[in-house]
C-alpha cells in the first residue's frame, strides 16, 4: 500500500493548493462517450472531483488519507471515500473515466492498473496528470523559491517526487495513449498565498518533523525582501503533464 504523505498537511493542502484549469476537464469529458461515472483516485480534498462533477452524473472520489477526505467540499454528485487506489469497491465496467491528479507517482502501479482495467467501461478513458515545479514572476523571487525547493527542503522530498519533475515520462503506462493538449496552471498570488502553498509541500512538513524547525520561517523574510509590497500579486505558473489513454 502506498505511503500517506499528506495527512499531516491536509488542512494547509486544502487551503493552498492551486486548482486545475477548466480546459483540462473540458478535454477529458470530450473524450468520453458516456458521462455517467468518473472515479477520481487519490482525490485529496476533491479539487479535481468537484470539476468532474460539473461534467459527470456521479463522481467517486477516493483517497488513502481520511484526513484529506475530511477536508473535501461536499457535493451532491460526489461520494467521498477513504480507500486505497487498488480497491475502489466499484463493479466491473462501471467507470467511464478514471482520473489521477498529482498522485500517480505514489501508487503501486501494477495492482492499480489492474483495478483500472477492471472498472473501466468499454471505450472508457484513463487520465493522470501532474503539475511540475512552479516558476515565479521576477528573477529574484523565482531564484529564492527554486533554492528553497531544491536545496533547503530538497533532501526531504520522497523518492517518488522525481516523477513529478520528469512529467511522468518515466512511469509505466498500461494504456493506448492519446495525444493531449498543452496545459498549464497560472495564478496571480500575493506573497502570503505563495508561502501558504509552500507550507503544503510534503517536503516542508517532513523537514519540520525531522528538525523541529519550520523552514518557511527563514524563507519568508528572504522572499519578502525580493517580493516588495506583500500585497502585490505576481504570476505563478506550473506546467501540466497529462498522460491519457484507453485500455
Amino acid at each position: 500500500m502506498p505511503a500517506d504523505h499528506f495527512s499531516s498537511v491536509a488542512a494547509q493542502y486544502a487551503q493552498s493548493r492551486p486548482s486545475y484549469p477548466e480546459a483540462l476537464f473540458d478535454w477529458l469529458a470530450s473524450q468520453c462517450a458516456r458521462r455517467a461515472l468518473a472515479w477520481d483516485v487519490g482525490a485529496g480534498n476533491g479539487q479535481a472531483s468537484v470539476a468532474l462533477a460539473a461534467r459527470f452524473e456521479r463522481v467517486l472520489a477516493t483517497d488513502l488519507s481520511a484526513e484529506q477526505i475530511a477536508q473535501a467540499r461536499p457535493h451532491e454528485r460526489i461520494e467521498y471515500r477513504a480507500a486505497s487506489a487498488e480497491r475502489s469497491g466499484l463493479p466491473d465496467g462501471a467507470a467511464d473515466l478514471v482520473t489521477v491528479a498529482q498522485a500517480l507517482h505514489w501508487f503501486d502501479l501494477p495492482p492499480f492498473y489492474a483495478e483500472v482495467h477492471r472498472v473501466l467501461a468499454p471505450g472508457g478513458l484513463f487520465a493522470a496528470w501532474t503539475y511540475g515545479i512552479l516558476s515565479v514572476e521576477g528573477e529574484a523571487p523565482d531564484a529564492i523559491v527554486s533554492d528553497f525547493y531544491h536545496r533547503i527542503v530538497g533532501p526531504y522530498w520522497p523518492a517518488g517526487r522525481r516523477h513529478v519533475e520528469t512529467g511522468y515520462a518515466e512511469l509505466a503506462f498500461d494504456f493506448r495513449p492519446l495525444p493531449s493538449p498543452p496545459l498549464a496552471i497560472v495564478r496571480e498570488w500575493t506573497l502570503n498565498e505563495l508561502l501558504g502553498y509552500v507550507r503544503s509541500w510534503s517536503a516542508t512538513a517532513r523537514m519540520q518533523q525531522a528538525t523541529g524547525v519550520d523552514p518557511v520561517l527563514a524563507l519568508a523574510p528572504r522572499l519578502a525582501a525580493a517580493w516588495g509590497d506583500p500585497g502585490v500579486r505576481r504570476t505563478i505558473t506550473w506546467p501540466i503533464s497529462l498522460r491519457a489513454g484507453r485500455p
